[in-house]
């Protein structure tokens, strides 16, 4: 029976991979689809070295198919083909606006005339490749859990070196990357998944106090004092990032990523209210002292003061408008691939205005589907957290899509207006190799997650005798003549004698055994021994095994499941 369903299970995570195939092949023929389009529009030719370009991604595509199916086969099936197609979309946007930056940067001569493309073509094998690196030689996602205040450390480092190093021009008062031998990449992205699996660690083994009960202020349970500690340090740790730094993004993404989490784990509305007052309290403060910052709210309150005759030109930028123009101008379907104007945004193909470029050119209709694949994303990973069945999975599957609806949230709402711009990149979309990278790591560690918990749900569990408690209660009548007792009658029990709160066909129940351990209908104890599966000693029982005649196999994985096995992580 039990080999009839793990055998179904089987074909059913089958049947997903091949949905999984189905579903990259829908995503890698939209996006091309839509690179010959623009190419059509712009040029009114074929765009060239197109099979020199399709050819390496169909490869790399299947590379990583046949990953998920080797070493992740319970995965979620939509996973992978999210972030495909949002990563060949971006491409074919960038690859949209290059075209439009040579023509009209031409003459000018400056950077914006370069490619940005290339790079990006480069990146996104680069990311690929190391996601699925995590994907076959993480064996399980409890693996991250053994380092998770060496990431915190890590993670601390990289978030407080780009305080030292110095800022360009180009990067407009925020202090964001790292410069070392004419490379640059942007730390925060990768502190921002290490600092999700340390909350995820931490919250794991201290939920029980930080959920204790505090005191009661206007009907609403405040935590104790002792228990906000925590939060103080994570609500102080971004002020300093939104100080030294003058990152508002990263500081709003970990602060809401944190109390999240923290809601998540204790279930108290109390974190939540205080996390938006500390974060509310501490941005208006920084805002109106630290320049920078005050200048990205100035320009966020008053985007139009660009076009008058006076105006501060350290503070009001021309995007904001301009992103809100792009926007107006494509209505609801959009003037069409490679028919508008957004490389009037400088460098939008190199920022987080590229989203400006979906609004203009496929409308309103674009840009809902475009959140609506985020959103899909994020709720596949919300999913999996449900699904998975140990506490640190959760927080972490948690955590991840978190980040990256906060992330989207952070981006879209500064390029249309709704909050102040942050100049973080828009995940998958926007060039950058660090983000690009970053995003990535996340879809593998969902993806992994994803395959936990879809091994739980479609591959049953082997039987477990890591709690004595719940051992055969009702044993074989074959196995008890086999021992020379009466059915029922328990190792060294005399002849006819019962038990006192049960009957002859009972066995007497461990102490402090529930229903399903004393002999009770659905009891865990009929399940027979596993090939591969040792005899679990006991001891304290005649004959040395659990349940004197009927053998329980030993589970090899401590107090996991099988499927939730980390030992060989």
């Amino acid at each position: 029976m039990q080999s009839t369903a793990r055998g179904e299970g089987r074909r059913l995570a089958a049947r997903h991979r091949n949905i999984e195939l189905g579903l990259l092949a829908l995503a890698v023929a939209v996006c091309v689809a839509g690179h010959i389009d623009a190419g059509l529009a712009l040029t009114g030719k074929m765009p060239p070295n197109l099979l020199m370009r399709l050819l390496p991604l169909v490869g790399l595509v299947g590379a990583a198919h046949m990953a998920v199916r080797r070493f992740a086969p319970y995965a979620d099936p939509l996973i992978l083909p999210l972030g495909v197609f949002l990563t060949g979309f971006g491409l074919m946007l960038l690859d949209r606006l290059d075209i439009s930056y040579a023509a009209a940067h031409a003459k000018k001569g400056d950077f914006q005339k370069l490619p940005a493309a290339p790079s990006q073509f480069m990146w996104v094998f680069i990311a690929v490749l190391v996601s699925l690196a995590l994907v076959v030689f993480i064996k399980h996602h409890r693996f991250f859990q053994r380092y998770v205040y060496i990431l915190m450390a890590g993670a601390l480092v990289l978030l407080a070196a780009p305080a030292f190093f110095p800022g360009r021009p180009e990067d407009f008062g925020a202090k964001r990357w790292i410069r070392l031998f004419g490379l640059s990449f942007e730390p925060d992205e990768f502190v921002k998944v290490a600092i999700t699996i340390f909350f995820a660690g931490y919250l794991m083994a201290s939920r029980d106090a930080l959920a204790l009960a505090g005191r009661k202020i206007w009907g609403m349970t405040l935590p104790r004092g002792r228990h906000a500690g925590p939060v103080l340090a994570i609500w102080v740790m971004s002020l300093l990032v939104l100080i030294f730094e003058r990152d508002l993004g990263t500081s709003l993404i970990f602060f809401g990523i944190f109390v999240v989490m923290l809601y998540v784990a204790t279930e108290r509305t109390s974190w939540v209210v205080l996390g938006l007052l500390m974060a509310v309290g501490g941005a208006a403060v920084v805002g109106t002292l630290e320049p920078h910052v005050h200048g990205r709210v100035e320009a966020w309150l008053h985007p139009l003061d660009i076009y008058k005759p006076v105006h501060d030109k350290a503070i009001i930028s021309d995007q904001p408008a301009e992103a809100l123009f792009s926007l107006g101008t494509g209505h609801l379907t959009g003037t069409g691939l490679g028919s508008g104007r957004p490389w009037l945004i400088g460098f939008a193909g190199r920022s987080d205005f590229v989203f400006t470029t979906i609004g203009e050119e496929l409308g309103l209709a674009g840009v809902t589907a475009v959140l609506l694949v985020y959103l899909l994303l994020v709720q596949r990973g919300l999913r999996t957290a449900v699904g998975l069945t140990d506490p640190f999975g959760k927080l972490l599957a948690t955590g991840l899509s978190t980040a990256l609806a906060l992330q989207v949230f952070v981006v879209v709402g500064g390029v249309s207006g709704l909050v102040p711009l942050t100049g973080k990149a828009l995940p998958f979309l926007a060039a950058g190799g660090s983000s690009l990278l970053a995003n990535w790591l996340t879809v593998a560690l969902l993806i992994k997650l994803s395959d936990s918990a879809g091994r739980t749900a479609l591959e049953p569990a082997l039987p477990s005798t890591d709690f004595p408690a719940q051992v055969a209660a009702k044993r074989p009548a074959q196995a008890d003549q086999a021992a020379g007792q009466a059915p029922g009658q328990s190792a060294g029990q005399a002849p006819g004698r019962t038990p006192a709160h049960g009957t002859p066909s009972e066995p007497e129940p461990s102490p402090g055994a529930g229903p399903q351990q004393a002999g009770h209908p659905g009891a865990v104890a009929d399940f027979p021994t596993a090939p591969g599966y040792g005899v679990a000693p006991d001891p304290s029982r005649p004959g040395g095994t659990l349940g004197g005649g009927f053998q329980t196999p030993a589970h090899p994985s401590g107090p996991y499941p099988p499927n939730q096995n980390p030992a060989s992580a």
